[in-house]
């Protein structure tokens, strides 16, 4: 009587082990959830400059146009002689060291730190000189954001827009896996040579005022895997053969207990 009693005692003991076992592999909602602090039909006003600036290195596509064509035409270089009435490709401009662009004409113009609009002002002004009411269109050629980490699809992104948001990104790369720390998302950011580091947590409606939830060109998005990740990162083959191992061994005794036990 008191064998089969302790045997009893012993199987509801290796019962509760196995399910804190298997609760503590799931995963808890609170590290999961987008945006958990937001209520119903709560409205954030946006705040944040989402303007992309100017950088050293970026490749930048200006074009010039006026009401006389024939004017204008200078400011327009392109690249290939025009046979069979095919243009030649236009020329873009690359950001130097010095943050500046080597324009025609007007020579140099220092662009780095200045929005697309603010650099449109600046050009008008300069061309004013030589062309009556130009329309300016500039564009950023290489606007690429990179995501690694704990996502399904790490790798480097065109955006063919002038801005996205960091969730734009995710939703990219396949949005971050199960195991990837949405609390702690990093972002690393380069300008004039110096990069900067910023932590987002997008768990909280906070997310959406972070100076990084817009992103600029050639920021990259890195997703920290958390602690289930990283164990299990560093079990090798013979670990893996051990778990296996132990998990027979307590199904065998369950089943040697529950048999006793009756």
């Amino acid at each position: 009587m008191f064998i089969k009693k302790n045997n009893t005692v012993k199987l509801k003991f290796m019962y509760l082990a196995i399910t804190a076992i298997l609760l503590s592999s799931c995963a808890n909602k609170k590290d999961v959830v987008y945006f958990q602090d937001t209520l119903p039909y709560e409205s954030l006003v946006n705040t944040i400059e989402s303007s992309p600036k100017f950088k050293v290195d970026d490749l930048v596509s200006i074009f010039v146009s006026t009401l006389n064509p024939e004017a204008s035409a200078p400011f327009n270089p392109v690249r290939g002689a025009e046979e069979g009435g095919i243009r030649g490709e236009q020329v873009d401009y690359l950001v130097d060291k010095e943050g500046e662009i080597d324009f025609p004409v007007i020579g140099k113009v220092k662009i780095a730190g200045l929005s697309q609009e603010e650099a449109k002002i600046l050009l008008k002004d300069r061309l004013s000189e030589y062309l009556k009411n130009p329309i300016i269109n500039i564009r950023l050629r290489n606007f690429t954001v990179t995501v690694l980490g704990e996502v399904n699809r790490p790798g480097t992104y065109p955006v063919n827009g002038e801005q996205i948001t960091i969730m734009e990104a995710l939703g990219l790369a396949g949005d971050l896996t199960i195991k990837g720390i949405r609390k702690n998302v990093m972002v690393i950011r380069e300008f004039n040579g110096a990069k900067v580091y910023y932590k987002i947590d997008l768990t909280s409606k906070k997310a959406f005022q972070s100076p990084v939830y817009y992103l600029t060109q050639n920021d990259v998005v890195y997703v920290e895997p958390n602690q289930s990740a990283v164990s299990s990162s560093s079990l090798d083959q013979r670990t893996n053969i051990g778990i296996t191992i132990a998990s027979t061994l307590i199904t065998t005794t369950v089943l040697l207990i529950t048999r006793l036990s009756n």
